[in-house]
C-alpha cells in the first residue's frame, strides 16, 4: 500500500487519493512516484475511511502543529472520506488542518460543498497556476469547461467559511504572469503564496 500520511520539510501530509480532475503539465507526480519520506504515493486502490483511520492513529503527530490534506491527486475527489478523516483528526488531536486543492471541488460535485470543508478544515490553499482561463486551461488541462471561472468563485466563497484562504502558485511561472496572478489575488483580498517548485 502507499503512504497515506508522510513527511516532507517538518509538515505531515494526508494522501487520501489519486484520483485528480486536472492533468497540470508540471504536476510533480508524473515526474517520479513519493516525496518527502514516502516510498510511493500511488495507490494500488483507494484507501479506505478505515485504512486513513489506521494511519492516523498509528502517526505521531508531536511537534507537528498543521496536517495537510495533499498528496497524488485531489482531496476533493474523494470528498466523504476527506471530511470524515478531517472530523477524526480533529477529534484526536489540538492541530490546525490545511486542504490543498484545485479549487474545483464545487464545479466536481455540482454543488457548494464548502460548509461540508470549513466544518472540519480550518485553512485553505487554492492552485491558482495561471493569471488567465486561456493560460490555465493550457497549463492544468482540467477535465471541465469553465473550470478557470468556477476556481475563482471557490475562492472567494471560501474566504467567509475558513479561517485563512489563500492561492498557491509555483515559481516556474515567467515574471509577467507571476505579477498578473498577484493582481487576480489581490483584486479579489485573497494572499497569494509562491511555491518553490522541486
Amino acid at each position: 500500500m502507499a503512504d497515506i500520511l508522510y513527511t516532507y520539510k517538518n509538515q505531515v501530509y494526508a494522501n487520501i487519493t489519486n484520483r485528480c480532475n486536472c492533468n497540470c503539465t508540471f504536476c510533480i507526480r508524473s515526474l517520479k512516484g513519493a516525496v518527502g519520506d514516502a516510498e510511493t504515493l500511488w495507490h494500488k486502490t483507494e484507501p479506505t475511511l478505515a485504512e486513513i483511520k489506521k494511519a492516523i492513529d498509528d502517526f505521531d503527530f508531536t511537534n507537528y502543529n498543521e496536517l495537510v490534506f495533499c498528496g497524488y491527486g485531489e482531496p476533493t475527489c474523494a470528498l466523504d472520506n476527506l471530511l470524515a478523516s478531517a472530523a477524526y483528526v480533529k477529534k484526536k488531536h489540538s492541530i490546525s488542518i490545511r486542504l490543498n486543492t484545485n479549487g474545483l471541488g464545487n464545479l466536481y460535485h455540482n454543488r457548494n460543498i464548502i460548509p461540508e470543508l470549513a466544518a472540519v478544515i480550518d485553512n485553505v490553499s487554492i492552485s491558482l497556476n495561471a493569471p488567465t482561463a486561456e493560460k490555465y486551461e493550457a497549463v492544468t488541462r482540467p477535465q471541465f469547461k469553465n473550470a478557470y471561472p468556477a476556481l475563482l468563485e471557490f475562492a472567494s466563497l471560501s474566504q467567509a467559511e475558513f479561517q485563512h484562504t489563500q492561492f498557491s502558485i509555483v515559481d516556474i511561472l515567467p515574471e509577467d504572469e507571476i505579477a498578473a496572478c498577484q493582481k487576480v489575488a489581490d483584486d479579489r483580498g485573497i494572499s497569494l503564496k509562491i511555491r518553490k517548485y522541486s
